[in-house]
């Protein structure tokens, strides 16, 4: 059997270990503050579980009826699993990239200025909101990327990813410890999202305390075992 706490990484990849070492050198100094609170813990077992690098149909369900039990309201489950559904955008951040690279390599390497309409959509969507220019420091290339191969899927990753910051069901520290879970699966160790949402949520006031049962809770999270 898996251990799922196994901190190894593969060979050329990232461990759990790398990731638990990652967010101590960000940890040094930042308060303990209070622990998760059991709505919030109860939320990021639901989010590890119900996440597709996991799908744990069952597992899913026993946390949201406990969660239901709490006291928690369907509209704001239901904005939890919103959230993790955007897993996906991960195929986006790092083969968008890769298409540009190479389209960029066939064409001689030379960067072409982005014609109005894209540019009228990076101004719209982009511009200089603090949030997307963090997202540009750990994932850099990937938004002008995303616009330049598709300005559809470009404006459709914003409408979709937005989804859970305008229903506010949940804090959104909340949100951002979700995603920082989600990141730190044994099947998902993904650092550049991992690195944005921990930046983020330390910025919405998470102690140390928090973020490191945040990570414990999200590697003990179970292996994809499949589906009926």
């Amino acid at each position: 059997m898996t251990d799922n706490r196994d901190c190894s990484a593969p060979e050329d990849g990232i461990g759990l270990g790398d990731l638990r070492d990652f967010a101590e050198r960000l940890l040094g100094g930042v308060h303990e503050g209070p622990p998760l609170d059991e709505v919030t813990r109860v939320l990021i077992q639901i989010a590890v579980r119900a996440a597709v690098t996991a799908m744990d149909v069952d597992g899913t369900g026993r946390f949201i009826d406990e969660a239901l039990d709490l006291g928690m309201d369907a509209a704001q489950i239901q904005e939890a699993l919103t959230l993790v559904s955007g897993l996906g955008v991960h195929t986006l951040f790092e083969s968008s990239r890769q298409l540009a690279d190479a389209v960029r390599r066939r064409a001689g390497g030379e960067i072409v200025p982005l014609d109005e309409a894209r540019r009228a959509l990076w101004d719209r969507y982009v511009g200089t909101d603090p949030y997307w220019q963090r997202m540009e420091t750990e994932l850099p290339g990937f938004l002008d990327a995303l616009l330049r191969m598709s300005p559809e899927a470009f404006e459709a990753f914003f409408g979709y990813c937005a989804v859970p910051w305008t229903t506010r069901a949940l804090r959104g520290v909340t949100k951002e410890l979700i995603s920082l879970a989600v990141d730190s699966t044994p099947t998902h160790r993904y650092l550049p999202g991992f690195a944005l949402h921990l930046k983020n949520a330390l910025d919405l006031g998470a102690g140390s305390g928090a973020i490191r049962e945040v990570i414990e809770l999200s590697a003990a999270a179970p292996s994809h075992r499949g589906v009926r």
